[in-house]
């Protein structure tokens, strides 16, 4: 037998030995978790909203858990589910933007990488995104932007905070221009928004990357971010190479933004839906008052004879 051939039986018996551990636990009855490697009971798991209970590492988790997790039971209703993306470029690299979309969207049931809606947290009215990594890196196409900024301009009518949690690899490259420009258009919606004196809360999750860290996750009155989550714009390798200099550790992650001024708040993902109620009661004093709808237009009086003063 050559060496070859040895390493070949050798790796060939290390993964059937891997297979077969990862059949003992494929049931899912337990969960391992990637960073400490400790079995976890995956009920128990769920129930701390997927944080390791041993080295508190945060799992990732998708768009509809974290629905769930943040908006009370029984009060989500979704918004503009009928957009959906198409080719306007006639993008091709390995295979077609459409193959890729089709692909996608029978894999993960998703029409496109973000789910906006209106619901109650802790019982407070909100407009909530939430991105979704499984769809294409939670790249931010067109049909992303036009989403969130409808909801950002309802909720501007309905006096309503906005939450978006960011999970994002960037703009979508197979829309060029068309992808870049909806970092504008969010951006303008959340102008007006702030203009109406309405709160805006950006919750960045690991990866939030690219267009959407150079947008509309940075533009929020608070900036919350989940522990360790990787914050930035350009790759590290790329920032490295333009600098000529060697970066730390823990470079372009939440700590580190925290520290340089960047975020202004770390929290944990079980306490996440009680700081976003605690922060949208101190900023909206008024939010027993139910939401209403603002005209476009209001009417204007015009001073009769017995209203002119004195």
């Amino acid at each position: 037998m050559s060496l070859f051939d040895w390493f070949a039986n050798r790796r060939k018996s290390g993964a059937t030995q891997k297979d077969r551990q990862e059949r003992e636990i494929a049931d899912g009855l337990w969960s391992k978790c990637p960073q400490c490697g400790v079995l976890t009971y995956t009920k128990d798991l769920r129930h701390n909203q997927m944080v390791c209970l041993e080295c508190g590492h945060h799992l990732r988790i998708f768009g509809d858990e974290r629905v769930r997790q943040l908006i009370d039971q029984g009060t989500w209703r979704s918004l503009d589910d009928h957009i959906r993306p198409t080719d306007p470029l006639n993008f091709r690299d390995r295979k077609s933007y459409g193959d890729r979309l089709r692909e996608t969207h029978d894999k993960t049931g998703l029409t496109d990488a973000v789910l906006t809606g209106l619901g109650q947290l802790e019982g407070l009215p909100v407009a909530l995104g939430v991105m979704d990594f499984r769809f294409m890196g939670g790249s931010m196409g067109s049909v992303v932007g036009e989403k969130l900024t409808r909801l950002i301009e309802r909720a501007t009518r309905e006096r309503l905070p906005v939450i978006i949690v960011c999970a994002s690899g960037g703009a979508r490259m197979q829309e060029g221009m068309l992808s870049l420009m909806q970092m504008a258009k969010i951006s303008a919606a959340l102008e007006r928004h702030r203009e109406a004196r309405l709160l805006y809360i950006p919750v960045l999750t690991h990866p939030t990357t690219g267009g959407v860290t150079a947008s509309f996750a940075m533009l929020g009155d608070i900036i919350v971010a989940e522990p360790k989550a990787t914050i930035g714009f350009a790759g590290r390798r790329v920032v490295e190479q333009t600098l000529r200099e060697k970066l730390p550790d823990d470079f372009q992650t939440s700590e580190y933004l925290l520290e340089h001024g960047f975020v202004d708040t770390i929290v944990p993902r079980p306490q996440l839906k009680k700081t976003l109620a605690q922060l949208i009661s101190l900023h909206q004093p008024y939010h027993h008052t139910p939401a209403f709808h603002v005209p476009d237009t209001l009417p204007i009086k015009t001073m009769t004879p017995e209203m002119t003063p004195e």
